[in-house]
């Protein structure tokens, strides 16, 4: 049960954000509950709504689809079920096929990823572990496979989901339909529970 109701996007009076929030209807299908729980501080939506664009800009040097695979690591060191949700869905969306999503815990055996990938999830989960478990070592691994930009991009993913997850946890953010399906029908057997994300808004 949400702790905090998301609003209607009807109830939003800020016209750039509710702008805003009609192009994830656009483009997702739908307006995340985060978003529409935040938007009773019209400046901290817009802020992170600025910083998912930067984090996810397409002319970047990182895969978008890895960058979700990136986000659903962090989701998963830090426990929000409502992000690995988000992040089951949106890497589908960003050309992550469904085995390779349904692999996604077996990312240091699996030949589905390369060993770039493997990198970049393991220093995910490392960077979004409380405390901290990056070493020097992880990061001299990353470092023989991806240069400084993009190290920036993965941890600007870690970074950005970090706000995430402190925020759906915290405030029980209801998951929405698409989310709790696709996440139950790929990573439902693989200890992914709604729990209590589990009141769709």
């Amino acid at each position: 049960m949400p702790r905090m109701e998301p609003l209607p996007i009807e109830d939003c009076t800020d016209p750039e954000l509710r702008a805003t929030l009609e192009h994830f209807v656009n483009t997702l299908g739908f307006v995340p509950n985060s978003l529409l729980t935040m938007q009773r501080v019209p400046a901290i939506a817009k802020a992170v709504v600025q910083m998912n664009k930067a984090v996810f800009d397409p002319e970047g040097q990182v895969d978008l689809g890895l960058k979700r695979l990136i986000a659903h690591m962090a989701s998963f060191a830090s426990g929000c079920q409502y992000c690995r949700a988000h992040t089951t869905v949106s890497a589908t969306r960003h050309g992550i096929d469904a085995d390779k999503m349904t692999a996604i815990y077996e990312y240091r055996t699996s030949p589905l990823f390369s060993e770039a990938e493997r990198v970049a999830l393991e220093y995910a989960l490392a960077a979004a572990s409380v405390p901290n478990a990056v070493t020097d070592e992880l990061y001299d691994e990353l470092c023989s496979h991806w240069d400084d930009q993009a190290i920036v991009e993965i941890l600007g993913v870690v970074c950005m989901f970090g706000v995430f997850n402190r925020w759906n946890d915290s405030m029980a953010t209801p998951l929405e339909e698409e989310p709790m399906a696709v996440a139950g029908s790929l990573i439902g057997d693989q200890g992914w529970e709604p729990g209590k994300h589990a009141a769709a808004g």
